[in-house]
């Protein structure tokens, strides 16, 4: 008989089938007479209730059947009796594929702390909360992909393994393939990478974007949606060593055009999970983040405030809020400036543009006055900035002098600034942190906690 998901039993509107369902052990609980299994499979939050007539089957059986455990069960969807659900299974068999010994099963019935769960990472996908998270968290990146084949943007896969260092800070994960214990060395006593597999040094990547604006420059929009690593010794709520990253690209996109798209793709998403994940958010909603979903419409509802960071900081130091960190003209914005522009003072998300050159990329295009780039930075409320991007400098001189001006290796990049020598055209784009939506969208406060396994500093497990 064919194996049917809860979430479509659920959804039932003719009890008295033959039904087979299979799941995990969430609860058993009954009297001498008869026992009610909550059943799980992870496709939707609630769970099926199983009714076993004790009287029909082996005591023995019975008593392996503890949380945690995984069973078969063959029988027939009936009306329920009790509050809570629709329908149930009335069980006329049961099979036990495996069993969770109750003295060592670490998730029994009872509240677990988040801090908790992570040491069990490869078992928390069974609770409740992480169930939600992870189910959201497919529905987003389906939800990527749609908006952007439905815009006419291609998915464009740029490289995980590259000589290039996009943003120019430096803290990446080397690749090698050589002896760590016999690491070749020149005459000048450096690491000797022509010896590497690749005849260079390579790391994993922090971003696809300059790859992807080749991409964009031929095919006229693309995105990426990959996996990007920082080496960065950072242990805040906010910042994992392993990501993903969703980053758009088009030609013939000046600053005005990026911040439409980039308004228009996150509503996009909020809406798609506001419609499709209703069930999940509101757990969320019930039981980490009461302003969850009222936050959400918040997003959605408004238009987004354009504003000219020079503006924004004359705002913040009219304010009369003392800040943790003082700001002046020049400086990058904290998570605290950002959400009082957001929160407080304007009440809608804000895209704030035309940022300081001197805390910019080099890749971002000058604006005439010398001192300031084409940057843009999406703020929400709760996180501050959720999306960076900017008009990219396409002037071949402009780019090459930036360049040198911040002491990168042009050798690095040639290929890069050859796109400004042939053809050269506008274009835009920004940079998603998929991990960063997922906080917003779940409410949840730690990046560790949207991740299935996260990749931090000291710790690499499972």
């Amino acid at each position: 008989m064919k194996n049917t998901r809860i979430s479509d039993l659920l959804k039932s509107t003719a009890p008295g089938s033959d039904v087979t369902v299979k799941g995990w052990v969430r609860t058993k609980r009954g009297n001498k007479n008869v026992a009610f299994i909550a059943l799980n499979d992870g496709s939707c939050l609630a769970n099926i209730q199983i009714v076993v007539d004790l009287a029909s089957f082996d005591e023995a059986l019975l008593k392996q059947i503890t949380t945690g455990a995984c069973l078969r069960v063959d029988g027939k969807l009936v009306a329920s009796q009790g509050a809570g659900q629709s329908v149930e299974v009335q069980a006329a068999s049961i099979e036990i594929y495996g069993t969770a010994d109750p003295e060592t099963y670490p998730l029994q019935k009872k509240g677990h702390s988040l801090e908790f769960l992570r040491e069990i990472a490869y078992l928390r996908p069974r609770t409740n909360t992480f169930g939600a998270v992870l189910r959201i968290r497919h529905a987003m990146a389906f939800a990527i992909h749609e908006y952007f084949h439905n815009h006419g943007f291609y998915y464009f896969h740029t490289p995980i393994i590259t000589a290039s260092d996009c943003e120019g800070a430096g803290a990446m994960f080397t690749v090698t393939t050589m002896d760590l214990n016999d690491v070749p060395r020149n005459e000048q006593g450096a690491v000797d990478y022509t010896k590497d597999f690749f005849g260079k040094q390579c790391s994993l990547t922090v971003s696809g974007q300059l790859e992807g604006e080749l991409g964009a420059l031929s095919l006229g929009r693309i995105y990426t949606f990959g996996p990007t690593f920082r080496a960065e010794n950072s242990n805040t709520v906010r910042h994992a060593s392993e990501f993903w990253m969703i980053e758009p690209e088009a030609a013939f996109y000046e600053l005005e055009d990026n911040m439409e798209l980039a308004e228009d793709f996150i509503k996009y998403l909020v809406r798609y999970a506001l419609d499709n994940c209703r069930e999940d958010l509101e757990f969320m909603n019930k039981m980490w983040d009461p302003e969850l979903i009222d936050r959400l419409n918040f997003v959605v509802n408004n238009d987004f405030k354009r504003l000219d960071y020079t503006e924004g900081i004359e705002i913040l130091k009219a304010s009369g809020r003392k800040f943790e960190f003082p700001c002046e003209w020049g400086d990058d914005l904290q998570s605290e400036h950002e959400r009082y522009l957001v929160e407080e003072h304007f009440k809608r998300p804000v895209i704030l543009i035309n940022y300081p050159k001197g805390i910019k990329a080099f890749y971002m295009k000058q604006n005439d006055d010398g001192r300031t780039v084409r940057a843009m930075d999406v703020l929400f409320p709760k996180i501050g900035e959720i999306i960076g991007g900017s008009e990219r400098e396409n002037d071949y001189g402009k780019l090459r002098a930036r360049v040198e001006e911040l002491g990168m290796s042009e050798k690095d990049v040639w290929w890069y600034l050859d796109t400004r020598r042939w053809g050269s055209a506008p274009h835009s784009g920004f940079g998603l942190g998929f991990d960063r939506l997922l906080m917003f969208v779940t409410g949840l406060g730690n990046i560790r906690d949207v991740q299935p396994f996260p990749r931090t500093p000291k710790n690499a497990e499972f």
